[in-house]
Order: C-alpha cells, then sequence, then structure tokens
C-alpha cells in the first residue's frame, strides 16, 4: 500500500502536469494572436502601399490664403466727390497671399492687354481690382490720360482723375528710392520699366481704381506709384496708345488723347494661379516681351 509520502509526490507532480500543460496552452495563444496580429499589419501595409502608389493620398495643391485680416478699406466720402462711386468693399480676409492672377483689358485701340497681378506683393491691389471688375467698374471707361512719365492712366469712370471707389486702400509695393551711383556713367535699373503695372491715387497712398501701364522705362528719384503687376501679353498694344497725340487735359496738362478715346471695353481679373513663377510668355508676334524689357518681379513691399 502507497505510504501518504507517495500519495503527495504523485498529486504535486499532478498538479505540475496541469500546469505545464496550462503554459503550453498559453504559449500556443499567443503565437496564434502574434500571427494574426503580424498578418494584419502586413496586409494593411500591402494595401496601404498600393493606395499610395495608386494616388491615394495625393491631395489637390490649393491657393494660400490669409484668413487674419490683410487689408484695411478706408470709406470715402461721396457727397464730398460726386466722381467716386459705391461699389462696397472687398473682402478683408481670405484673401490669395502667393503666386499671381491674371488680368485682361480689352481697349478700342487693338487686341488684348495681358497682365499679370502679383499676389504676394500687391494683394489688397488685386483684391480691389478683381472686386470692381465684378461689378464691371472698368467697362466702357476710358485712359483719360498718357503721362509725361511714359504711362497710360486708365480706370477712372469720370475720366477726371478724381474718380474711383466709394474706399481707398494704402501703397503695398511702392519701389525703393534708386542709390546714388557711383559715377555719372554707372547704369541703374530704372525705377518702373517697361510694362510696369502700378496704382496711382491723388493724394498718394489713398488708392482707388486708377492705374498706370508703362509703356516706356522710367526713373524718378522719389517713388510714388506701388507696383501691382506686368504686362505679359499685347505691350504692343499699350506702346501704340503711348505714341497718340495729346492735348492738354482741363488742368493744363498735356496729356489728354488729342483725337481718339482710348476705351477700356472690358476688364476681367481671372483665378488665382498656384505657381509663383511666371507661365511661358503669352505675348503675341511683334510684342516686346517683359523679360526682354526688363520688367522685374514686384519687390518686397515699401509702402
Amino acid at each position: 500500500m502507497a505510504s501518504s509520502r507517495d500519495r503527495q509526490r504523485k498529486l504535486a507532480r499532478a498538479k505540475l502536469d496541469r500546469q505545464m500543460a496550462r503554459r503550453a496552452a498559453t504559449v500556443r495563444r499567443r503565437r496564434r494572436i502574434q500571427a494574426g496580429v503580424g498578418t494584419a499589419l502586413i496586409l494593411v501595409l500591402v494595401v496601404a502601399g498600393s493606395a499610395w502608389a495608386l494616388g491615394a493620398f495625393d491631395r489637390e495643391p490649393t491657393q494660400d490664403t490669409a484668413n487674419d485680416e490683410v487689408c484695411l478699406w478706408t470709406p470715402q466720402n461721396t457727397d464730398g466727390n460726386p466722381n467716386l462711386r459705391q461699389v462696397g468693399q472687398p473682402a478683408t480676409t481670405g484673401l490669395p497671399v502667393t503666386g499671381t492672377q491674371p488680368m485682361t483689358l480689352t481697349t478700342n485701340q487693338g487686341g488684348p492687354i495681358s497682365v499679370e497681378l502679383d499676389l504676394a506683393n500687391a494683394p489688397c491691389a488685386a483684391a480691389s481690382i478683381a472686386h470692381l471688375a465684378g461689378q464691371g467698374f472698368y467697362d466702357n471707361t476710358k485712359c483719360h490720360a498718357i503721362t509725361a512719365d511714359g504711362a497710360v492712366r486708365c480706370g477712372d469712370p469720370s475720366g477726371t482723375g478724381l474718380g474711383g471707389p466709394s474706399y481707398s486702400f494704402y501703397s503695398e509695393n511702392v519701389p525703393p528710392a534708386p542709390e546714388a551711383s557711383p559715377s555719372p556713367s554707372a547704369d541703374q535699373p530704372p525705377t518702373y520699366p517697361k510694362g510696369t503695372v502700378a496704382m496711382i491715387s491723388n493724394p498718394p497712398g489713398a488708392n482707388g481704381s486708377q492705374f498706370l501701364i508703362f509703356f516706356e522705362d522710367f526713373t524718378t528719384a522719389e517713388p510714388a506709384f506701388p507696383v501691382i503687376g506686368r504686362v505679359t501679353g499685347g505691350l504692343d498694344v499699350v506702346e501704340k496708345i503711348g505714341a497718340l497725340p495729346t492735348v492738354e487735359n482741363e488742368a493744363g496738362e498735356k496729356v489728354k488723347p488729342e483725337n481718339d478715346d482710348v476705351v477700356v471695353q472690358s476688364l476681367t481679373v481671372g483665378e488665382p494661379g498656384l505657381d509663383p513663377a511666371s507661365p511661358a510668355d503669352p505675348t503675341p508676334a511683334g510684342t516686346s516681351s517683359p523679360a526682354a524689357s526688363g520688367v522685374p518681379e514686384a519687390s518686397a513691399s515699401a509702402g
């Protein structure tokens, strides 16, 4: 007959066998779980890699806009100046602040004039022109002056130089004054190269709707016109307008086209471009290209 000690040993051995069996079962279960997780992870990686390769994670580029207030529109007294028009105000936030925006003028003097507005350095001017163009503000208005500085002056429905919208905005991108030349023969780039588009206001700094398109290089020691863009096509039309004979206007300035009115039949502004680099030059044959004319990218704001 087995002793009490033998029975205790058998019971202890059976208990140990059961513990070992449970541990083995736990290990096998953990390995199955780990294998399943590994297989699932591999499957996820394969699916994600395939989706990436097919462009599922690609996003369309979006135009950078400013959510903070970018522009300040100052109301103007239309009662004190009957030449101003009530047109509301452009937005102050959500304005594009990178890249460029196309503007097209159609005149009675020839083919369209294409302009590239500089959203990075003159976002408020671009926003204002787009706002006004959307209301037909510029349509069937006259370019009332051919200035002694070598520019065509447009954008005043009254044709007096005093007209504009019922708001004004500050100057954004006035070029710096040229540096003193070390010698009389030293070459200096023009302050406003041919093809430059700039705002003009009276008084300076209270910009509205009027702008200049330069058909000649212009250099001045005291720049006052904020640069807002450049001509990319139709510069020959601007030069043709600039060559028209002039007579004195009401202020005694010999700037008014003598015989032919220069009429902006329409002015449109397209969607902002995402790429700040200039597109392929659309300048028609026989037209001076902006690059050849030395038209620069607008400089950093100084106004």
